[in-house]
């Protein structure tokens, strides 16, 4: 995957982490904690791992006044330890992704960004020839428009990661690149800074994916994508995209509604077959009207019947170079369409397992909280707040204690 990540669990962002494992995707729940400032702590094994990782950087090339420069403060993360080795996995439904990364809420503030920066994401535009609002909905997903960059220092992560050695040669390749970063002057130390693995900016580049594809938009000659402006970030994002083969001018995917009795069998990723074989079988736009032919196309219904389902083309291919999980790309897919001004999806995704619809859940977490059981956020999206939150209640009730919620919990909250 060169330089891009397709997976790896927590909000760690963008840019080559499928060498890492975990989920697919950038978020590993959907409830993550606020960014805070890891603090290294004395590890005399650490400093001595340090100590050989000097010499071998510095027989590859970097000077000893940039790996002063580095280590100079850096220390070993314990809590960056923690969180690679515990990465629980959630499995989550693309209406919970959508939930978060392309609710009202992050579509209203992505339009307003898109209003922010729309002379700079045309001038991104027209040199790379990736659309405005698609950069603009990766920003959204990756970093909720610059708000959520990371504040763990980069050399310090990425040395404890590949300190540890789990996936020590992975994490050796990023610090050797982020101290050829500092080497050339594009950032200090003090703001390299980025999740706990290592991944930076508004559009959360790893270091070695910085190497090959950030740009210098504002032509200040440093290659700036921690910075308040986000051009940088935005324009090395829209390269990645076109070396990724990214087609100018056509969707990532449409949304499709099914004849009854449709074989869902055709269904799936690398079903690629010309839009006349899908017309014939009946698929129309999910809004009526035939499917215009933008090439090959799959099929997916991620959620299954009768949830929606999306004709995906050439760009969804491309999408999916910076992540490859499938909820991911839709993620960023729609949260692009609506940027640009399209609505919500056709398609309604019905109850879950324990029969109760998007709007059921977020009234459930309304009533927990009003009962003064805090289930965070009422999004409609159940994780590990919710399910504390419920186990509370049951406990408080008199209740046996599951964590799941129900038709009958919802009713009892009124």
């Amino acid at each position: 995957m060169q330089a891009n990540r397709r997976a790896v669990l927590g909000w760690i962002g963008m840019a080559g982490l499928s060498a890492c494992g975990g989920l697919p995707g950038p978020i590993a729940s959907f409830e993550q904690p606020a960014q805070t400032q890891f603090r290294p702590v004395p590890n005399p094994a650490f400093d001595d791992w340090v100590a050989a990782f000097r010499g071998r950087a510095a027989a590859r090339g970097i000077p000893e006044a940039t790996l002063a420069q580095a280590f100079r403060g850096a220390g070993f993360l314990p809590d960056v330890i923690d969180r690679d080795r515990n990465q629980t996995e959630f499995t989550r439904t693309l209406e919970d992704y959508l939930a978060i990364v392309a609710n009202d809420e992050r579509v209203q503030t992505g339009r307003a960004k898109y209003a922010q920066f729309r002379d700079t994401l045309a001038a991104i535009e027209a040199r790379h020839g990736v659309e405005a609002h698609v950069v603009a909905a990766i920003w959204g997903v990756e970093s909720r428009f610059g708000a959520r960059r990371g504040d763990i220092p980069v050399i310090s992560a990425t040395a404890t990661l590949a300190f540890d050695g789990r996936r020590g040669a992975f994490f050796e390749d990023q610090l050797m690149a982020a101290l050829r970063i500092l080497q050339k002057g594009d950032i200090t130390p003090d703001r390299m800074t980025g999740s706990w693995a290592g991944a930076m900016g508004h559009t959360q580049f790893i270091p070695t994916s910085y190497q090959a594809y950030a740009q210098d938009f504002d032509g200040d000659g440093r290659r700036d994508i921690w910075s308040e402006d986000p051009s940088d970030a935005l324009a090395s994002t829209a390269a990645y995209l076109a070396r990724s083969g990214w087609q100018s001018g056509r969707p990532w995917g449409l949304e499709v509604s099914l004849p009854a009795g449709f074989d869902t069998g055709l269904a799936g990723r690398g079903s690629d077959r010309a839009v006349a074989f899908w017309a014939d079988r009946g698929l129309r736009l999910a809004g009526g009207g035939a499917v215009p032919d933008h090439g090959a196309a799959s099929l997916l219904i991620p959620d299954g019947v009768p949830g929606p389902a999306f004709l995906v083309f050439r760009n969804f291919t491309a999408i999916s170079r910076y992540n490859n999980a499938i909820n991911y790309v839709i993620g960023v897919g729609h949260l692009s369409d609506r940027i640009r001004g399209g609505g919500p999806l056709q398609a309604g995704f019905g109850p879950d397992r324990y029969g109760l619809t998007l709007e059921d859940r977020k009234r459930l977490q309304a009533g927990l909280t009003a009962a003064g059981f805090d289930a965070g956020t009422p999004d409609g999206v159940l994780g590990t707040k919710t399910t504390a939150a419920i186990e509370a209640y049951q406990r408080a009730a008199g209740l046996a204690v599951t964590g799941e919620p129900s038709q009958a919990l919802l009713s009892r909250l009124g």
